[in-house]
């Protein structure tokens, strides 16, 4: 009974949601269409709040796909922001190198190319907001490279936390996905019991955890 409410409460939230800008939703069917995973509408809506409250001038993301997030972030900022994005699908890269120079975002975003795992030790500077959405089972390992690049009092946001809802309950479970499951809980126990981090995990889309860094 819970799957169908939980179903029927997503649908209700998602028909309320205005349609996206123009290029966004171009961004939207061609995802659709090439089963490219982006964020969910409803997360989408939330971000852009918490952007317009927050207005941080810098942001990593880590995991770029098509550049929608990216996008997303800078439009909703009216492009006073810098944001620097690491991908290693070259697919990916190539996609969203076309979609940021055609909608005239190539001045705000940076994509470096690679391993998170390796690139992300080379950026350097301080930013306002973190956004995580890449390799499931690799979240706990991208915190410890990203954490201390975040500025007191700046956000990190961890997408997909509940991976199709395996993280929330056994009976969901695929068995070689065990693995990626017992790392995502783990690092959702980590971030909900850090001292320096507030955090709150949110039931929309597949999951999303909000951290407030304190100090």
């Amino acid at each position: 009974m819970s799957n169908i409410v939980d179903e029927f409460v997503e649908e209700y939230i998602r028909n309320t949601l205005k349609e996206s800008e123009a290029f966004l939703k171009e961004l939207e069917d061609y995802a659709n269409e090439n089963l490219v995973p982006i964020i969910h509408k409803e997360v989408a809506e939330l971000l852009k709040v918490i952007l317009k409250m927050n207005k941080p001038k810098r942001i990593l993301e880590v995991g770029c796909a098509i550049g929608y997030s990216s996008m997303l972030f800078a439009n909703t900022l009216n492009k006073d922001c810098e944001i620097i994005t690491v991908e290693r699908n070259e697919k990916m890269i190539e996609q969203a190198s076309k979609n940021i120079k055609k909608y005239g975002f190539d001045d705000n975003i940076t994509i470096i190319e690679g391993s998170a795992e390796e690139r992300l030790k080379e950026i350097n500077g301080e930013f306002d907001m973190i956004f995580i959405d890449a390799a499931k089972g690799q979240y706990k390992l991208f915190y410890d490279l990203v954490i201390d690049k975040l500025k007191p009092e700046g956000v990190l946001i961890s997408d997909n936390i509940l991976y199709k809802g395996m993280v929330a309950s056994d009976k969901y479970v695929i068995r070689r996905k065990k693995t990626i499951v017992k790392r995502m809980r783990n690092y959702l126990d980590y971030i909900s019991n850090c001292d320096y981090l507030d955090t709150s995990l949110i039931p929309i889309g597949d999951g999303v955890a909000l951290s407030y860094k304190k100090y």
